[in-house]
């Protein structure tokens, strides 16, 4: 069998003869691409086991699991959860901390030389001054992505792929929340259009995966003997509870982060697991609030800073009597807003795709050093951009006499304070301001809240460079070596186009009644839904950080229709970035029209498989010459071989394998009884030639006799010698196989390296038994078969591999729809998936690349070419 090379599953990268791949196969393989701009699924991506294994070892744990122990077991998953969101808001600590540290030394000195400056006309100097602190915090943010290529942009695509079972190598390591964390403050830091939101949910994320573990590989000195949660199955939990908690620390939204988990992220859901990813959220949104509010503030425990992102409470002014947040009307306007929010997204969407792309063909595979210059290159342009805008193309606004925008009425004066403290005056006299530098001379965070609550004008002019600047900045931005988000970029964005909607309604059309902060929230929430297309989630989000409730209406209503505009032209950023990254990500549901193909038309029938008792040359053989990562086991069901064989058609359960020319059985017989005593050890059965005179069994043999034999040895000791070989003929391969259950790459490699065998002369019995958390011991990061010192071991030993495999696997018949066979493995969170004939044998295997959208569209092609 020819090697292939994808670790994903079983057989969709099981590799037959090359020349007997449709077409379309070859390029949904990879191994040849027609249409050079079309990003097709990699073979290289794994797949995460979360289906549980329950084998002896397996049983043994349940059997000594009362109550009680239940109980306690439970309880340490509810502390550790707990834990999970305390440390995910201690990391958005640290990273506000810091942020806010270098960013007010950097603009406080740059402030104070553009007004001295601004004198003595020596604004070079100013600039200068602002380019080497944003060049040196942006050179140390890339540095760290250098360390850690995983810790580069928001992270949120990485999660998104790790929750629907797609294991992407480092996405959740000790030293990527590391380099996230660092790296993120020193780019946001740096002047760069990003945010720490996005980074702040792949940091929860993998602080949820690491700490349950209690261990970590990048720090060998890190071990603790806890064997417990030790399965992909327990650590998906865990990391969506941990990339809640990043939401819920990011705005301070334990709901829409436990939302946002449920949407955006995790493809497999239970209702046990929604309370605990609250609690989670929960606990990192109040231990940021706790800590935050009591360095900011000084007032411990007053709860006053609920996430990174604050957008303030939205209030008409007591004075104004005609005001109101909202009316009937502005739905009307908020539609439209949604639908250009729409359009606006799709065209971010697509530019930063081709973006990405001209950084896969030319950045990527040149030497490290070019992605750092990129992100200088981009530093310096937007620092530039941002300097000269701010002294010549903004205009001086009038202060009004309201002081400051209906920030008397929000609820925190010290906001007030802040906003009334970032306005910019260069240039400008007395009693007015300069609105391009208070937009762009300022904090992310800070321009938003200018936007949302800021009663002084910001001019037309301004509002529209501003916005064309930061869109295409931004959207230049996200993708470069750095740690990056997209939220608040995607929020200011938005914010100043909903601004410049209500400047325009209120200058030409006479709507004085509107509320200017509204249209801002608006346009932000437009937007960022035509970018990332969430909307359940988002909408709760935005509720919970405005403290909003009369919000939900207009703010869902805008983001539905941002989704369905943008949607119509192309997929939402993160997708998009999954799409090029090449993972085999499974959406929610297929097509209707897939339900044209059965089970038996996208399964892999190329099976490499192991018998329950085999040797350990065979079994060393078989993972040394492929990289599957599940074994079918079987037995050789030789009572259905006379009709299996049929003219040129090799048939079972009414599926059809033709080929050009077909040996007799008995001549295939013949052939693997030789290519068996070729094994050094073949002389340990001799039974071949007597089973090929004594194929057809005696028909009148009693049935109920040979149930009471077969009762004790339900998997015959048969032919351990004579396992799966790359010499075998496609026919070889295709013989009757009873099915008796699935064991994993990882479960043989364990078994191997521990030495459990047993000799000829023994029987199974004597074999050494390993318990449930030996076989875990090394999780998540198993021996590789190449490494492993066989030496000790007599090649002629055999594994019993019964005890540890999977002997009830969920299986479909080969006439199973492909949307019932979608719904399946998606729901239960399948890696592998038997496909089993009426009498129990295996037919076929499939698994996620099989289900991948292009995938099934080729052999939906291929169905109708035959047709």
């Amino acid at each position: 069998m020819a090697r292939c090379g994808c670790g994903a599953g079983l057989c969709c990268c099981c590799c037959g003869e090359r020349e007997s791949r449709t077409p379309e196969e070859l390029t949904i393989l990879g191994e040849t691409h027609e249409e050079e701009d079309e990003i097709l699924p990699r073979k290289d991506y794994e797949s995460l086991d979360y289906d549980r294994c329950i084998n002896d070892p397996y049983l043994e744990v349940l059997e000594g699991m009362d109550n009680k122990k239940a109980q306690r077991y439970e309880a340490v998953k509810w502390v550790l959860v707990f834990a999970i969101g305390v440390c995910t808001g201690l990391v958005g600590l640290f990273v506000d901390f810091f942020v806010r540290l270098f960013t007010q030394l950097k603009f406080r000195l740059v402030q104070s030389s553009v007004e001295e400056c601004s004198e003595k006309g020596c604004l070079a100097l100013s600039l200068l001054e602002l380019l080497g602190f944003n060049l040196t915090f942006v050179f140390l943010a890339s540095l760290l992505v250098l360390i850690q290529p995983v810790a580069a942009g928001s992270g949120i695509p990485e999660i998104k792929c790790y929750l629907n079972g797609v294991k992407v190598p480092g996405v959740v390591r000790l030293w990527t929340v590391v380099c996230k964390a660092m790296g993120v403050l020193f780019s946001v830091a740096g002047g760069l259009f990003v945010g720490k939101e996005g980074p702040m949910i792949h940091s929860g994320a993998v602080v949820g995966a690491g700490l349950p573990q209690f261990q970590s590989i990048s720090l060998r000195k890190i071990q603790f003997n806890f064997p417990y949660f030790r399965s992909d199955r327990d650590k998906r939990d865990f990391v969506s509870a941990g990339a809640a908690a990043g939401v819920a620390a990011a705005f301070g939204a334990p709901i829409g982060g436990t939302l946002f988990s449920l949407e955006e992220g995790s493809s497999f859901w239970n209702q046990g697991l929604t309370w605990k990813v609250l609690f989670c959220s929960m606990a990192a949104t109040f231990t940021l609030n706790f800590f935050r509010s009591g360095i900011q503030f000084g007032s411990w425990g007053s709860f006053q800073l609920p996430g990174l992102l604050n957008f303030g409470e939205f209030k008409c002014s007591e004075s104004d009597k005609k005001c109101h947040l909202w009316t009937a009307v502005d739905l009307g306007f908020f539609i439209l807003m949604g639908i250009v929010g729409g359009l606006l997204g799709a065209t971010f969407n697509c530019l930063n795709k081709r973006l990405a792309r001209y950084r896969m063909r030319n950045v990527h595979p040149k030497p490290k050093l070019v992605r750092v210059l990129e992100s200088l290159l981009v530093s310096l342009t937007t620092t530039v951009v941002v300097f000269v805008a701010s002294m010549v193309l903004g205009e001086c606004r009038q202060m009004s006499s309201s002081s400051h925008g209906g920030n008397d009425t929000l609820s925190l004066q010290d906001m007030s304070e802040d906003i009334n403290s970032s306005i910019k005056t260069f240039f400008c006299p007395n009693e007015t301001y300069n609105d391009m530098a208070t937009l762009f001379f300022n904090p992310q965070e800070s321009a938003i809240l200018q936007l949302f609550h800021q009663d002084g004008t910001f001019s037309p002019v301004t509002l529209s460079l501003f916005f064309l600047l930061y869109f295409l900045l931004s959207c230049w931005t996200y993708g470069i070596s750095v740690p990056s988000g997209l939220f608040v970029p995607s929020l200011l964005c938005g914010a100043a186009f909903g601004r410049l909607v209500a400047n325009l309604l209120k200058s030409y059309i006479g709507l004085d009644h509107i509320y200017s902060g509204t249209f801002a929230l608006i346009g932000a929430a437009a937007f960022l839904g035509g970018v990332v297309r969430m909307t359940i989630s988002l909408t709760v989000i935005l509720i919970e950080s405005t403290n909003e409730i009369t919000y939900g209406l207009p703010i869902m209503i805008t983001l539905m229709v941002a989704k369905w505009t943008g949607d119509f032209f192309n997929k939402g950023i993160y997708d998009i970035h999954v799409n090029l990254r090449g993972v085999p990500l499974l959406e929610w549901e297929t097509e209707v029209e897939m339900d044209k193909l059965r089970a038996s038309d996208i399964m892999e029938p190329n099976l490499t498989y192991v018998y329950p008792h085999t040797r350990i040359q065979s079994l060393v053989s078989i993972l040394r010459t492929t990289v599957h990562h599940a074994f079918p086991v079987v037995t050789e069901n030789r009572g259905n071989e006379r009709e299996f064989m049929k003219g040129n058609q090799l048939i079972s359960n009414n599926i059809k394998f033709k080929k050009s020319s077909i040996l007799t059985r008995a001549g295939e017989q013949r052939k693997r009884s030789q290519s068996m005593k070729s094994y050094p050890s073949s002389e340990l059965r001799n039974m071949c030639d007597e089973h090929i005179a004594t194929e057809e069994p005696p028909e009148k043999e009693d049935l109920l006799q040979q149930m009471l034999e077969r009762r004790y040895t339900p998997y015959p000791n048969l032919y351990p010698d004579q396992s799966p070989s790359e010499e075998w003929t496609m026919e070889e391969r295709f013989r009757p196989l009873t099915f008796h259950g699935l064991i994993l790459r990882s479960q043989l490699v364990t078994l191997l390296d521990r030495g459990v065998c047993y000799s000829e002369s023994q029987s199974s019995a004597s074999q050494p038994r390993l318990s449930h958390a030996e076989m875990s011991e090394d999780y998540p990061r198993y021996p590789d078969i190449h490494d492993l010192d066989l030496t000790l071991l007599n090649p002629r030993m055999i594994v019993d591999v019964t005890p540890y495999m999977n002997p009830s696997p969920f299986t479909v018949s080969p006439n199973t729809h492909v949307s019932q066979v979608f719904n399946l493995f998606r729901t239960m969170g399948l890696r592998h998936l038997p496909v089993v004939n009426a009498v129990g044998e295996i037919v076929g295997i499939i698994t996620r690349h099989n289900l991948t959208h292009e995938f099934l569209q080729a052999r939906l092609r291929q169905h109708y070419q035959t047709i």
